[in-house]
């Protein structure tokens, strides 16, 4: 194993067996997707510019947790997944579920405008969180 990896994984501490596979850490994305339709019509790169603040933003309050240490000690293997949320009303939702159930994230809100755009999860393991993202498809 690469001498970096095996560092990565087991800071983050969680290696089922002697010799098994790391565990990969993914960083979620939820975004609005009405946003990029009509009434809004806002254009990719303001929508990408929103799931970026929301990472940068939940990477960042998160900086200490063991999972984002590992992930940010392997920029060339980060994991992203874009999910979308039909409208402010589900992105919302989302927030509280994931705030019962003290799931690290981070709710971006576009200011001075004050509008949810987008969910950001530090990272975890898939497994720990999919529950809550499985009626979320990928954005497209």
């Amino acid at each position: 194993m690469h001498r970096g990896i095996g560092l990565a994984f087991q800071l983050c501490g969680k290696m089922a067996v002697a010799g098994a596979e790391p565990q990969i850490l993914v960083q979620y994305l939820v975004l609005r997707k009405d946003l990029s339709q009509a009434p809004f019509s806002w254009p990719a790169g303001a929508l990408v510019a929103q799931a970026c603040h929301a990472a940068t933003a939940a990477l960042h309050i998160h900086q200490d947790h063991p999972h984002t240490t590992a992930y940010l000690r392997e920029l060339g293997r980060m994991r992203k997944v874009v999910l979308e949320a039909p409208d402010e009303t589900t992105l919302k939702l989302l927030a509280e579920t994931l705030q019962q159930k003290n799931i690290d994230h981070k709710l971006w809100v576009e200011q001075p405008e004050n509008i949810p755009t987008c969910i950001a999860l530090r990272p975890y393991p898939k497994e720990e969180v999919s529950q809550y993202l499985k009626k979320f498809r990928l954005f497209k």
